[in-house]
């Protein structure tokens, strides 16, 4: 928390909007009588800010002195006040005791937090993923976002240890400049690089700990003058502050903690990211038929899925005097039984929403469901799954985290209702007891459904999905398993099978000699017809589309035209007809197109009597 409220003070726009009228909220010795001894504060608290007020008693020893976080400055106690006022959030100060950076920068901002793990081997070895990793905190920084970092202690290394250097294992260091400077002419001729390469750090505490080079008071220092540090841009703003070569940075450090702001559209319009965000609920459905045990254990080599990463996080405290704890990671062992209390499943309805990560085959899909669209072309999208924060619990015994995670599935372009059945993955999170679970990564076009988990069914509690994108694509939750007919469809009968098509490739559609066309397929079945994009000059084109279709005339054949593209119309390359069983788990057909100059298409089907199957 103190990292974090150092990092906050860095920055006054975020700083007013946790301390909103802080003018007003000051001590005015010319009218003491405004004074009410009450004090305002503001936290994002799970998708909204929510509004605390505290009085102004604060804990002290018995010599008078503040117990917990306390400024420099004898007469100043905003930072002891925020600290009160973030600890009745969270039902006391106990329950400050622990956490991690990341969390307590999110309440605070608002922001998404996205931890970094550096291979200071790799790192000190090349210099090219040095370069890459300066470009991309010069990157962050310059979008305003907040990064904090630290140095994990090994095997049997002491957190709060110093190390030789001077920095202090587990301890959160501020970032608050990325700059690259170039020497001056005096300095080059004395040898050495043209170009630094430089962080500026800040230590919480108020303590410059490093000693090493462009330490405070180090030789690099002294053969600048100040108009010459000035021009470099190598200024120190406030006590704690330091600056590091960037190559002794990626030696000592080993996480980096980067807090976007992405809900400050106002404040800094050139945002690239648009926000979209979901509440749901792990629940399980009020039926006799659901039974939970609290002495079974559930393993993940039961199932023929690949493990999923999953990390235990430590409790810990970043960046504070008191109550340091080990700030490493550990992952479970995906070989070891693994228990939690009350999150086991014997027999789960399948109304139930917490049906267990993707090890658990037969429940999995019984967890909410949320589906977004990529248009046009590939995109970066960055998923957060936040759960309720539990702190406020610690007081009774509880406030444990859940271990989360979740899964992007890709899904068929016309899906509108559940999935029943994976088909193809297309991202995955790791599973980890945090408050948020985060992932960045660039996706295809195509629809997504985003299916967020706890790891073993069975579990229950709230949790915000956000989901972040340049275009502001929409999310929406998934609760039929089927998909509502419309007035029209009322009239006629009942759908009776399911089918899914692959349209998978074409191939021999370029003539000898020439120019392969501009294609494009549709898939017709019955009234419905889906039709895949442009695909240019290509006389073998992927189409990797995927399509679901609900059939109330089971007989009836599916389709799949290719077409030319052409200037003033289009023409007709050739027609396959696909004639699919009743019930059919998955049929591969390599079908020759007719009607046109030749060509084969590869389409993978499967059907099912069963509705909610597929």
């Amino acid at each position: 928390m103190v990292a974090a409220i150092s990092c906050l003070a860095s920055e006054p726009s975020l700083w007013k909007k946790v301390i909103p009228d802080h003018v007003g909220q000051e001590w005015n010795p010319k009218r003491p009588d405004l004074y009410a001894g009450i004090f305002h504060f503001r936290f994002w608290r799970f998708g909204c800010w929510t509004d605390v007020v505290v009085d102004d008693r604060l804990p002290v020893s018995g010599d008078g002195v503040l117990l917990f976080c306390r400024s420099a400055t004898p007469r100043e106690f905003w930072s002891a006040l925020l600290e009160k006022a973030y600890a009745k959030l969270n039902g006391c100060y106990e329950a400050l005791e622990g956490g991690n950076t990341a969390e307590a920068l999110i309440d605070f901002t608002g922001g998404v937090s996205e931890p970094l793990s550096l291979d200071c081997r790799a790192l000190s070895l090349h210099s090219d993923q040095r370069k890459t990793l300066f470009q991309t905190l010069s990157k962050v920084h310059e979008h305003k976002s907040l990064i904090t970092c630290s140095i994990r202690p090994a095997e049997g290394e002491t957190v709060e240890s110093v190390l030789e250097c001077g920095l202090v294992r587990g301890h959160a260091y501020g970032i608050t400049a990325v700059r690259k400077a170039r020497l001056v002419e005096r300095l080059l001729r004395t040898g050495g690089a043209s170009r630094l390469f430089l962080v500026r750090m800040r230590n919480p505490w108020g303590t410059t700990d490093w000693r090493g080079p462009w330490s405070q008071g180090s030789e690099q220092w002294q053969q600048l003058s100040r108009a010459e540090r000035e021009k470099m841009g190598l200024i120190v703003r406030d006590v704690g502050e330091f600056w590091m070569d960037f190559q002794d940075f990626c030696r000592y450090f080993t996480d980096v903690v980067v807090c976007r702001l992405v809900e400050r559209t106002l404040l800094w319009p050139s945002s690239p990211w648009r926000e979209v965000k979901c509440h749901g609920e792990w629940v399980l459905a009020p039926t006799p038929s659901t039974v939970l045990r609290s002495d079974t254990s559930l393993t993940k080599s039961q199932n023929n899925i690949r493990p999923e990463r999953i990390k235990q996080r430590e409790t810990r405290q970043e960046g504070g005097r008191r109550g340091n704890h080990d700030p490493r990671q550990k992952r479970m062992s995906a070989d070891k039984d693994i228990k939690i209390n009350g999150a086991q499943e014997v027999l789960m309805d399948r109304r139930s929403r917490c049906g267990g990560c993707i090890n658990h085959r037969d429940t999995f899909l019984q967890n909410p469901q949320f589906m977004f669209e990529v248009r046009s072309k590939e995109e970066e999208v960055l998923i957060c799954l936040q759960q309720e924060d539990r702190r406020i619990w610690k007081k009774n015994g509880g406030g444990e985290n859940l271990p989360i995670g979740f899964e992007v599935l890709k899904v068929e372009v016309n899906r509108c209702s559940r999935v029943q059945r994976v088909a193809e993955q297309a991202a995955s999170s790791i599973y980890m007891d945090s408050r948020s679970v985060t992932l960045r990564g660039t996706l295809a076009p195509g629809r997504y459904v985003v299916v967020p988990t706890t790891f073993l069914p069975g579990a229950t509690g709230r949790f915000l999905l956000r989901l972040f994108s340049h275009s502001g694509v929409k999310l929406r939750e998934l609760k039929d398993d089927l998909p509502s007919p419309s007035v029209l469809q009322c009239l006629l009968p009942q759908p009776a099978v399911v089918t899914t098509v692959h349209l998978g490739r074409a191939s021999g559609l370029q003539p000898p000699k020439q120019t392969a066309p501009d294609v494009y397929a549709v898939v017709r079945c019955e009234s419905d017809a889906i039709r895949t994009r442009v695909f240019k000059q290509s006389g073998n084109p992927e189409f990797n589309l995927r399509t679901i279709f609900y059939r109330r005339y089971p007989n009836a054949h599916i389709s799949v035209e290719l077409w030319r593209r052409g200037l003033l119309w289009d023409s007709l390359l050739g027609v396959a007809r696909l004639q699919t069983s009743e019930s059919e788990r998955s049929r591969r057909h390599v079908i020759s197109l007719r009607g046109g100059p030749g060509g084969r298409i590869h389409v993978e089907t499967s059907s099912s009597l069963c509705l909610a199957d597929l």
